[in-house]
């Protein structure tokens, strides 16, 4: 039977075809939804894990205790899994153990576009490459089998064209797996130096046994077709290879590390020019080269962004004198141009209170990732800066030492409470322990908004629904050496402003945690409000919320009934209460 899956749900029903039974991971888009779709086969254990580390950590124990195990994480998640990935590529597993990484070529949702499979060679471990659905699932089944018979991890990479488009999956029934006997062996499991320098000679043997493989394993094909050209890619950069180039010769890589060198060597000797197509960096091309074959890559394709079809047959035409034939291809979408439509916070979200307050001080904030990020867009223009999960308290405490004038008693740290629960908690013990004064504000929406409302140790539940013991962040930050903690509805704009006054003049660190639960879950149920032109100064303050229900009208601000959803904050900051339910328009 076939079904039309995303490539998500495809590694998901891999994994229950497969036998998997620990599943862990930390949303990140775009691999959120393959442990969301875990969760419809009762035999996989799935769960969110605090962060990607953690989730790689229990990932490696299951696998040493004997259990097929898949960890998810998107591409930045890798770094953060970075520590126990690589000395789990010397201890080995024992279950079959797989890390599905998903890139975001041109950043539609990420801080950054790194390239995982530099992971891959870093660790020396293999790495696989889906082009299409089918492949997602079949590869989760072989990277398990590479896994055990190889004794390694194994890196399923994918990014966002492959994990949210949809083809069609033979779907099969899931095998007869059972849980591998555990035997204790310290100098396998245990990486002490005199044991690591063992089992990295393990690392080396077990790549020259994969190399070998990579030669005969049908996942890399040479698909012979006219002999002017040859072309060497993987992933999504097949399918444009295949819609450019249909009746080129190719040679298709399912594992790009180690890379078959003979089959390579096969298709340069056959064809008159090679080409390498891969999106982001010339991973591939850089040891193509060094095998002595001249090849073009990068000097024909950017190494920033997505690829397309269409820019694969223009850069590869050009580089064989065919300009006529490049010249005729579009070097841009026909039409009129697509108006620019930022992310912007949603109506009544609470984030949006606590950004105008802190512009409204002009405070310098060091940002964290979330959707509170946004709040760096005009109109708020709030964030000063964003690095990755976490770094927003220790940013913070940079700034203050190193220009305790400019910063010190001006600066906050903005951090939500899921990101806190990631990476945070060591940077509050940092802030406290090296004599910082900063004030961190937790903006606690009792969810991992960003990413689709999934819950973490805050929320009171598992990524199966079951109740949880819910984490006290109050509590944390006190463990944590906090003497000052405060909490506030930042919607309650009087006391927000007093309490951040107070705790910006403290000399010790304090924090407040900003209570006020995301509102598309607990939507409001208000009617909404209506601006009245007779008492309206056209002031401008409810306009720099940055609120989408509220755009400027041909002579007033004016509220769309149809997106407000009635939270009153354009009300509050109103300075002649213009705003309101019973406002004078329609």
């Amino acid at each position: 039977m076939k079904e039309l899956l995303t490539g998500n749900e495809a590694i998901a029903r891999g994994a229950y075809e497969a036998g998997v039974v620990v599943a862990a991971g930390y949303p990140g888009t775009p691999s959120t939804e393959i442990l969301e779709n875990m969760t419809k086969y009762p035999n996989i254990k799935a769960q969110w894990s605090p962060n990607e580390k953690v989730a790689l950590e229990v990932g490696a124990g299951a696998a040493i205790a004997g259990a097929r195990t898949i960890v998810t994480m998107k591409h930045v998640g890798v770094n953060v899994a970075a520590d126990p990935l690589l000395t789990l590529a010397y201890t080995g597993v024992n279950g079959g153990f797989l890390l599905v990484a998903a890139d975001d070529p041109g950043m539609h949702s990420s801080q950054n576009e790194q390239d995982s499979r530099y992971y891959g060679r870093l660790a020396k471990i293999p790495v696989l490459e889906p082009a299409d659905s089918q492949e997602c699932k079949d590869f989760v089944l072989l990277g398990l089998a590479l896994s055990e018979q190889f004794d390694t991890p194994v890196m399923l990479r994918t990014h966002t064209r492959i994990a949210h488009s949809q083809t069609l999956v033979e779907l099969g029934e899931p095998l007869v797996t059972e849980v591998k006997p555990y035997q204790k062996n310290p100098q396998k499991y245990v990486m002490i130096p005199a044991y690591g320098r063992q089992r990295h000679l393990v690392v080396e043997e077990r790549m020259r046994q994969l190399a070998a493989w990579a030669e005969t394993a049908e996942i890399n094909r040479l698909e012979w077709g006219d002999r002017d050209m040859g072309i060497i890619t993987s992933g999504i950069c097949y399918q444009y290879v295949r819609e450019a180039f249909p009746r080129a010769t190719v040679l298709k890589l399912g594992l790009t590390n180690p890379l078959p060198i003979e089959k390579i060597k096969e298709l340069a000797a056959g064809v008159e020019q090679v080409f390498v197509v891969e999106e982001l960096d010339g991973l591939i091309e850089e040891q193509v080269k060094a095998m002595g074959i001249m090849v073009q890559g990068k000097e024909l394709f950017p190494p920033v962004g997505e690829l397309s079809a269409t820019l694969v047959r223009r850069q590869i035409l050009l580089a064989c004198g065919r300009q006529e034939e490049a010249e005729y291809l579009p070097r841009q979408p026909q039409g009129q141009e697509v108006p620019n439509r930022p992310p912007v916070l949603c109506p009544g979200c609470p984030h949006r209170a606590t950004f105008f307050m802190l512009r409204e001080l002009k405070l310098r904030v060091a940002g964290d990732i979330g959707c509170y990020t946004l709040g760096v867009l005009p109109p708020l223009n709030a964030i000063d800066t964003c690095i990755c999960m976490g770094a927003s308290i220790g940013a913070a405490l940079g700034m203050e030492k190193a220009n305790p004038e400019e910063f010190k008693g001006r600066t906050v740290a903005v951090i939500g409470d899921s990101t806190f629960l990631h990476s945070g908690i060591t940077g509050l013990l940092d802030l406290v322990y090296n004599g910082g004064t900063g004030t961190v504000l937790i903006l606690d929406n009792r969810t991992t908004a960003m990413t689709g409302h999934q819950p973490h140790p805050g929320t009171g539940q598992r990524l199966s629904g079951e109740a949880a013991p819910q984490v006290d962040l109050a509590a944390i930050a006190r463990a944590c050496g906090v003497k000052r903690i405060a909490e506030v509805d930042p919607f309650e704009l009087k006391a927000f402003r007093q309490i951040l006054k107070e705790e910006l003049a403290a000399a010790e660190p304090s924090v407040i945690i900003v209570r006020r639960p995301c509102a598309l879950i607990v939507k409001e149920k208000n009617p909404p409000l209506a601006i009245d032109p007779e008492k309206c100064l056209n002031c401008g303050r409810c306009i720099s919320l940055g609120c989408p229900a509220i755009s400027k009208g041909e002579d007033k601000p004016v509220i769309d009934q149809a997106l407000c959803n009635g939270c009153d904050l354009c009300a509050r900051v109103c300075p002649v209460e213009a705003i309101s339910s019973k406002g004078g328009e329609a």
